[in-house]
């Protein structure tokens, strides 16, 4: 059993983002950590061949614990009250496997960090690691800012309650996209008794409608109602800790393709390339001309270990291209507006 390593989810839809996290990991943070890829789903004929090539990386291949989660999650939103209608109008959402990275806590290192495929990594993990010495959750997020109808959970519903008021919710709210952690801290009962107060005892209205069925509002619920220490960087006193993360919000500075916070030239985790989908990396990666900011940061990374076949210029996309991108960004805005 390790004792520390590092979990990140995949398949072969999204192998450009896959290689090109992982090759940042072996830069920046170090090349002998070891790495763990949790499956998505079972297209992973490309993920497996790059297992297969690198000597630090396994995959994760115990479909037992995968399928309880899945269970878990899948039980506990088809429980949410709006279910019904977020099931016909958004029928896709219940086809997603996001919450497979929670196996993490039934996995094979003591200790670890997430990282979300649409990642890289830009600095080490000791300050995480520390941190998991007196917390047993550790983020790096502003997800704590967010007004209430759009919080991962219903600060209102909770308060009636009387367990918990906005000052003990608002600190604990957290994004899913880069954690740290420790195996055992879900165990199967634990999870059960979760499951009964969020199904029986209707705590799933904890979780705000405005996104029950995410994988990062249910792990809200999990990590306040487990009532165990947390860490966030985004709230420590030291300013130097206090850093953006995500390509298409907050302005960072390249030095030597490694990523700095704009203000006070801070360092990183990671950049993470949220709204971003699988199909502009990988259009990309072939050398086609995408609205990605940050773009040549990812290219570096993608293409670390095969240089020779970084596209040299990018062409631009097709009007057909073009016009589908489009259209799936604004139906994707049309629903988000309407849900």
């Amino acid at each position: 059993m390790d004792t520390f390593g590092i979990y990140t989810l995949a398949n072969d839809v999204v192998f450009d983002q896959l290689v090109a996290l992982l090759n940042s990991i072996e830069v920046n943070v170090s090349a002998d950590i070891p790495i763990c890829i949790i499956p998505y789903d079972e297209r992973l004929d490309l993920v497996r061949q790059e297992v297969n090539a690198r000597k630090n990386v396994i995959l994760f291949e115990n479909w037992e614990v995968i399928q309880r989660w899945e269970e878990f999650a899948h039980q506990v939103w088809a429980a949410h009250s709006r279910q019904q209608d977020t099931k016909i109008s958004h029928s896709s959402w219940y086809k997603s496997h996001l919450q497979r990275k929670f196996v993490a806590f039934e996995g094979i290192f003591d200790k670890f960090v997430f990282y979300d495929g649409d990642s890289l990594a830009m600095k080490p993990l000791n300050n995480v690691i520390d941190k998991l010495e007196t917390s047993d959750f550790v983020f790096d997020d502003w997800e704590h800012l967010k007004d209430r109808p759009v919080a991962a959970l219903n600060i209102s519903v909770i308060e009636k309650t009387g367990l918990y008021k906005e000052a003990d919710i608002r600190p604990k709210l957290h994004c899913s996209s880069f954690f740290g952690s420790k195996r055992g801290l879900f165990t199967v009962k634990e999870i059960e008794i979760m499951k009964e107060r969020l199904i029986t005892h209707r705590e799933v209205e904890w979780i705000n409608g405005y996104g029950w069925w995410d994988d990062a509002f249910l792990f809200n619920y999990m990590t306040l109602r487990c009532d165990r220490p947390l860490f966030n960087f985004t709230l420590s006193p030291n300013g130097e800790d206090r850093t953006g993360n995500c390509a298409n919000a907050d302005p960072f500075v390249n030095i030597n393709n490694v990523l700095y916070n704009q203000d006070g030239l801070k360092p990183i985790h990671r950049i993470h390339y949220m709204s971003y989908s699988a199909r502009d990396f990988a259009h990309l990666s072939q050398g086609k001309e995408v609205n990605i900011c940050y773009a040549k940061e990812f290219l570096h990374y993608r293409f670390l270990k095969q240089p020779e076949q970084r596209p040299k210029q990018l062409r631009p996309l097709s009007i057909i291209a073009k016009t589908n991108i489009f259209f799936n960004k604004t139906m994707n805005k049309i629903q988000r507006t309407i849900r």
